[in-house]
């Protein structure tokens, strides 16, 4: 339920046109250079720190977009200290690239292609000159959303949204994708109320690395895998169970490992959860409020502060990021207000690295808004007018 529609199959997302024959990239600016490469620990500098240690006036940012609302593909940009943005080049021909994920090394990103026959993209990220695409290898599934990469950069985990399963692809080392080695579907538990059937939407590594957890919006569940890291196969561990019609879409975790915030979809709530590495097991804890009043708002994303004492969701109904203190040691979570995004249907938020700013992509006014994060209240402030990105759905910056 969030994109383009509420049917069922691709009632939630408009796929119009075909996959384009072609990549292409278009510059409009400076290309990324060997400064934007790779992560700033890996270069043995500072993060936000340049050439010589001096600090750097802007770092990059990747947008992902709806090709098939309007979007230009992959939207290339900088930030400044800011937050001011500033567009650098696109990369198109990727189809529907509506997630976009970083290796851990920072050379290479991922995209998923969000169609009926769903795939996934990598590209390079070279020292001089702008992306390389790598190639792309089909997911098994229909309407993939979201993509993460296991810790050990080994493999990209993905979430077929439309068919409701989730699928396992070996990185090389060029970052490039091999054949999937696994593809798991959520044939149990049935669907939940207004649903028609499993609808994958989220796939990520727990903190210790220990198991990876998907998140299903369609069935009301969020299963728990092991990773067999030398196969690249998926075993079921456990089940945790949400109320009937919660609609789960996204899950963080809290620094500590312990505890998990998921955003409720459909019912327009949160939930803390409780979280044991031992044995991967998430125990769901009460429903609490969005502060955007009755009905639904679709919640869509929830971030967690670095150091654990902030939480934030974005609400697209509402057009609103929800402030929570995170108290108790991660354990509960106290509403503290709204704020305006400045933008229609922010589908997803993200923090620069060093956590002080939060840019949030929104969907139907195609813009992406930045936002100032005071380190001691959590309180956001805008910076600067949006910037106009045609259907953005993503941001990722770096």
């Amino acid at each position: 339920m969030s994109a383009a529609g509420t049917g069922p199959g691709f009632g939630r997302r408009r796929f119009l046109g075909g996959v384009a024959a072609g990549i292409a990239v278009t510059a409009t600016g400076a290309a990324l250079t060997a400064r934007d490469a790779a992560p700033a620990q890996a270069r043995g500098r500072e993060p936000g720190r340049g050439h010589a240690g001096r600090p750097r006036a802007a770092r990059s940012v990747f947008l992902g977009t709806y090709t098939s609302s309007g979007g230009a593909g992959i939207v290339l940009a900088e930030y400044a200290a800011d937050g001011t943005l500033t567009a650098t080049g696109t990369v198109g021909g990727v189809p529907d690239p509506s997630y976009l994920a970083l290796a851990p090394d920072g050379g290479t990103l991922y995209a998923v292609d969000e169609r009926q026959e769903g795939a996934v993209t990598a590209l390079a990220l070279p020292e001089q000159g702008p992306p390389k695409v790598l190639g792309s290898r089909p997911t098994g599934g229909a309407g993939p959303c979201h993509l993460s990469v296991h810790p050990g950069g080994r493999w990209l985990l993905s979430a077929n949204y439309t068919s409701g399963s989730v699928a396992v692809h070996p990185i090389g080392a060029d970052g490039a994708l091999g054949e999937r080695t696994d593809l798991v579907t959520h044939s149990a538990p049935p669907p939940g109320p207004g649903q028609d059937g499993p609808h994958a939407h989220q796939i990520l590594t727990s903190p210790d690395g220990g198991h990876v957890l998907a998140v299903d919006l369609g069935t009301d569940t969020v299963y728990t895998y092991r990773l067999d890291t030398s196969a690249g196969k998926l075993a079921e561990v456990s089940r945790a169970a949400l109320r009937p019609g919660a609609g789960p879409r996204h899950l963080t975790f809290h620094p500590s490992g312990r505890y998990a915030y998921l955003a409720n979809e459909v019912d327009n709530t949160v939930v803390v959860c409780g979280y044991d590495a031992g044995s991967g097991r998430l125990t769901p804890g009460d429903p609490q409020p969005t502060g955007t009043g009755e009905g639904t708002s679709y919640p869509a994303q929830l971030l967690v502060t670095a150091d654990g004492r902030f939480a934030f969701l974005a609400n697209r109904g509402h057009n609103s990021l929800t402030r929570y203190a995170v108290e108790d040691g991660g354990a509960r979570l106290r509403l503290l207000d709204t704020v305006p995004v400045g933008g229609d249907f922010p589908r997803q938020i993200a923090f620069s690295p060093d956590g002080r700013l939060l840019f949030a992509a929104n969907q139907r006014s195609g813009t992406v808004t930045v936002f100032a994060v005071d380190e001691d209240s959590g309180a956001l402030t805008r910076r600067g007018e949006p910037f106009a990105a045609a259907a953005a759905v993503c941001v990722l910056p770096r």
